[in-house]
């Protein structure tokens, strides 16, 4: 089944300078976001202390709920809706954990009802993370999507350039030096951010070539989903860490169908303008793309708009991962690919203009 005819040839390449100006504008975005957002992006998985649920008969605010919760000493709790229009379900997240905790679903609900009566406020649950295990919660998240990165960097070498020892002292060096600076007490994001650094700069300089554009394509994907969670006031938990990872192996899948495609079509006509074989193999491989994307997506969409406020975040991290995954395989993977094979690769290619004139010639 095709959605768009097999003959169509969309200049991808040709406009991946807009591209890039359109990546660039969205990471800058995303970490402004991210800067903004501070500690407070965090959710309670990876800060800390506790979130109570609690649900009203009737319609309220957070002014009024802080007014019932002044009596115990949480008026300066968070306070969040939670969940669909007309649910009148609020989260009350405060920092208090351990012994503190202790009766706290009484305390809240008889506090409450001073304000609202009995029968019209509902604690639906409580849940107390200590401060030791967010933070090592969250340095865990930032590593397991860093590893997952350098794994993916490894793969795509060995299948497509059948390169596997450069990658395995890339990855013996950084696992090393990871742990080195964790030892050392490195902030857990500036370590993560320097590894992946380093890992885009060696793969140019092994000229692992593929490798740099999964892993470009791989941060791209990651940073601006996490600015869309930060832009959107939605929060940072384990769910959206999962949904991270995720996309960050369905992202790798489309790319490694486009690059297999380059792939044959390199070994079919070594005489063709790079950039146009290119451009060429993402047009062949478009339909596929979005059959896989659009399926996959509608899946989401009924997630996020049926499966409820608990799996809400992770449903619209999948959402928008997906949409910027299926872009950065046309347009940031692939785009580095050719960057990289004009300046420094060993294909010999003909520009498009002096082979029109050979044909022209015969």
């Amino acid at each position: 089944m095709e959605l768009i005819r097999p003959d169509i040839n969309i200049d991808f390449v040709g406009k991946r300078k807009y591209a890039y100006l359109l990546s660039l504008t969205l990471i800058i975005l995303s970490l402004i976001g991210l800067v903004w957002r501070g500690d407070s992006l965090y959710g309670i998985d990876f800060v800390g202390g506790t979130v109570v649920q609690v649900s009203f008969a009737q319609p309220t605010d957070a002014g009024k709920i802080r007014e019932g919760l002044t009596e115990i000493g949480l008026e300066r709790s968070a306070i969040q809706r939670f969940g669909a229009e007309g649910e009148n379900n609020y989260l009350i997240r405060t920092d208090l954990s351990g012994p503190e905790h202790g009766n706290l679903h009484d305390r809240v609900r008889e506090s409450l009802e001073r304000v609202y009566g009995k029968g019209g406020v509902t604690v639906e649950r409580v849940e107390m993370v200590g401060p030791k295990v967010g933070q090592d919660l969250r340095q865990n998240a930032l590593l397991a999507v860093f590893y997952a990165t350098l794994f993916i960097a490894v793969y795509i070498s060995g299948r497509f350039e059948l390169k596997w020892l450069p990658p395995a002292i890339m990855i013996g060096a950084l696992i090393l030096g990871v742990y080195t600076l964790r030892v050392l007490g490195m902030h857990i994001p500036m370590l993560i951010l320097s590894a992946l650094l380093i890992t885009t700069a060696l793969c140019w300089v092994l000229k692992l070539k593929y490798a740099l554009g999964a892993v470009v394509a791989t941060i791209h994907d990651v940073i601006i989903t996490a600015g869309a969670i930060a832009l959107t006031g939605k929060e940072f938990d384990l769910t959206v860490v999962a949904a991270i990872l995720t996309i960050t192996g369905y992202s790798l899948n489309d790319t490694i169908i486009v690059f297999d495609r380059i792939r044959e079509n390199v070994r079919k006509g070594r005489r063709r303008d790079f950039a146009e074989l290119v451009n060429s193999s993402i047009n062949q491989t478009l339909s596929r793309t979005l059959l896989t994307s659009g399926t996959t997506l509608a899946t989401v969409l009924a997630l996020f708009f049926l499966g409820g406020a608990v799996i809400h975040n992770f449903a619209y991290t999948l959402m928008v991962g997906i949409l910027v995954g299926t872009y950065s395989s046309a347009l940031v993977a692939s785009p580095v690919l050719v960057e990289w094979e004009t300046r420094f690769g060993k294909i010999q290619v003909m520009p498009a203009k002096k082979q029109g004139n050979r044909q022209g010639r015969k």
